[in-house]
């Protein structure tokens, strides 16, 4: 089945784009309207997500990056949150399909061990997956608290992510374990030196999910480009949606060139 891929923007740089867990395409409306001009963006549903909620796909890397490099052209990825490990995936994999890529408060390891700091408690995902099946909502909700936090309105973030996470329908079960398992398990870092694609690392400053310290490891790491958005949390698109493009300007003209 294919994935629900919205067309948006009119400018000459394609730009793909990938949303986070649980949430959908729609969610970055903002940027998608900061980039409007420069960018012509195609916005993923990913699978069990939004309106590609009855997708039969797993919600592993490499079966979603093949999936949506069939239906879109040659491009920049960007990746928020989660998105962004299906971004780099592609990145490191589809060397003629991906030509850039923007992790925005991704990470290509989510949780924290003895070899990396730079991570969240891996009880609090465990503690994740186990609440989903006994209370899926509130477990959502602990989980959009977890974004707002740090946001320079947490409460005003907050009602708009539970105004946005159902806009599109529940997310599906399934591939909310699936993500939930893929934040556990998944660790690219070894993988950031062979990046061959020009590659944007931009960070929330007050992120309490992927901190700015693992932002900027990465970027050296992959020879990138790091910046880091001042007042904001999990998800600075919200309220900085001019500075996210910003940031993404450099990486934007190399694709132009």
């Amino acid at each position: 089945m294919t994935l629900h891929i919205e067309k948006a923007g009119r400018g000459p740089i394609p730009l793909v784009m990938l949303h986070g867990w649980a949430m959908h395409g729609g969610v970055l409306a903002p940027l998608v309207d900061a980039l409007g001009d420069q960018c012509t963006m195609y916005v993923v549903d990913l699978p069990g997500h939004g309106h590609s909620r009855h997708s039969d796909l797993p919600l592993e890397p490499r079966v979603c990056a093949a999936a949506i490099a069939a239906q879109t052209p040659p491009a920049i990825w960007l990746g928020w949150s989660l998105g962004g490990l299906i971004a780099l995936t592609a990145a490191l994999d589809m060397r003629q399909q991906v030509r850039g890529l923007a992790m925005l408060c991704a990470t290509p390891k989510f949780v924290r061990d003895a070899s990396w700091p730079h991570g969240v408690d891996e009880a609090l995902v465990h503690q994740l997956a186990t609440d989903l099946d006994t209370d899926y909502h509130a477990t959502l909700e602990r989980f959009l608290a977890l974004e707002a936090m740090g946001s320079a309105d947490p409460r005003a973030e907050l009602r708009h992510l539970r105004t946005l996470v159902f806009a599109r329908g529940e997310p599906d079960r399934r591939v909310l374990q699936e993500g939930i398992a893929l934040l556990q398990n998944t660790d690219r870092r070894a993988a950031l030196p062979d990046l061959a694609v020009p590659s944007a690392w931009i960070s929330g400053r007050r992120d309490r999910l992927v901190p700015p310290q693992a932002m900027a490891w990465s970027a050296g790491q992959s020879a990138g480009h790091y910046h880091d958005t001042p007042q904001a949390g999990h998800a600075p698109f919200f309220a900085h949606a001019d500075a996210v493009a910003q940031a993404l300007a450099p990486l934007l003209r190399t694709f132009a060139r």
